[in-house]
């Protein structure tokens, strides 16, 4: 572990662009760099310049900022997945009972620095409607964290028919939601079984397509991963249940698959 570093410093870097557009160049010379596409160079310096990376080689004329040569540089870890304000609250479980609404936010933004420090410099909370707060405070490049992507509210069985599901979907995305979460199946604590009609799925992917934003299902039950890719969803979350012929639809579709589900079941 002392050899492998998200680098906070690139991290801040990117989480806070605003505070350097004053300020000098700055340059890092790292013994080892991950490039992120796979390929892994020797004694490189990076040239960083007003938040962005300007420059990735052997040598430079820029006088050296940070030197790590015992030190690994990767690029910042992305998590498609996570609930940022989720914690373990007053009673030792992952409950938010009795917490004032500062509480609750005070935990998200400790979160969101312990990402941070372990060099994720991007990531997706699926999601609540605080992350909106939150995800606009650390845009703001003063409160450190990744940046941050939001559905804020979710499409439920209960938000209505493919109509209304539609509007639901033009509002969430007008009051700034990132990406667009859909509950197309019961928690597996409770079966997992299909919730959403396959018109309901198809409805709100599509609008979310419509106005340019990614949807994202949840689904355990194998006829709902199954309608999200017939319905042209983007990507599909959990699919505990899924069948070897519906993957072959998903990836026929072009829908991204991701399990998540090792941690979920051994919780």
């Amino acid at each position: 572990m002392k050899r492998i570093a998200g680098l906070l410093i690139t991290a801040l870097l990117l989480a806070a662009p605003a505070t350097l557009t004053a300020q000098e160049p700055i340059v890092i010379r790292v013994g080892t760099l991950i490039d992120g596409k796979g390929g892994v160079q020797s004694n490189v310096t990076v040239v960083v310049e007003r938040g962005k990376i300007k420059s990735v080689g052997q040598a430079t004329q820029e006088p050296v900022s940070y030197d790590f040569p015992r030190l690994t540089l990767l690029p910042g870890l992305i998590d498609t997945h996570v609930h940022i304000d989720t914690h373990f609250g007053k009673a030792g479980k992952a409950v938010s009972d009795g917490e004032t609404p500062q509480e609750s936010m005070l935990y998200a933004a400790e979160n969101a620095y312990a990402m941070l420090s372990g060099g994720f410099t991007t990531t997706q909370s699926l999601g609540s409607p605080l992350d909106r707060d939150l995800r606009d405070a650390i845009a703001r490049g003063i409160l450190p964290g990744p940046r941050l992507l939001t559905s804020i509210v979710p499409v439920r069985e209960d938000t209505g028919t493919p109509d209304q599901i539609r509007q639901f979907v033009r509002k969430v995305v007008a009051d700034g939601a990132d990406v667009v979460k859909m509950f197309a199946s019961r928690s597996i604590r409770e079966g997992g079984d299909q919730t959403l009609t396959d018109a309901q799925i198809e409805a709100g992917c599509d609008e979310a397509k419509r106005l340019g934003k990614r949807s994202w299902v949840h689904a355990h039950a194998d006829s709902a991963v199954k309608a999200a890719a017939v319905g042209g969803c983007w990507a599909v979350t959990h699919g505990s249940q899924v069948s070897d012929a519906t993957l072959a639809v998903v990836a026929q579709r072009g829908t991204f698959f991701e399990p998540n589900i090792g941690l979920l079941l051994q919780n």
